[in-house]
């Protein structure tokens, strides 16, 4: 599965991988628009299982963090609104999902 959700770079948000074409991927945004593109060769594509997190340990796999966080959340939308939120309140509520996170390496971007 994590394999087949992509980061693009330039891009926001998360893709799935629907199809792979003789010179491009074609992805679907995972928002509620579900819309369909080319990802090509000279877009920088990572898959969800190549990215982690720094922690004051060993790096965490971003998956786990998501699923951590949909575990806070019940999975439900956030019950922090991150576009007003502060960088005090952002990294405060960050910490109870991921206690162990690299605040220097880390930016709330």
């Amino acid at each position: 599965m994590q394999q087949t959700i992509l980061a693009i770079s330039g891009k926001p948000g998360l893709y799935r991988l629907v199809s792979r074409g003789k010179a491009s991927l074609i992805v679907e945004a995972l928002d509620a628009t579900k819309k369909r593109m080319p990802a090509f060769a000279s877009d920088r594509v990572t898959s969800l299982a190549d990215i982690a997190m720094y922690t004051d340990e060993e790096d965490v796999a971003l998956w786990q963090v998501l699923k951590s966080l949909g575990e806070k959340e019940e999975s439900k939308e956030s019950s922090l609104n991150y576009k007003k939120a502060s960088s005090s309140e952002l990294r405060e509520y960050f910490a109870e999902v991921l206690p162990t996170f690299d605040r220097d390496r880390v930016h709330d971007s």
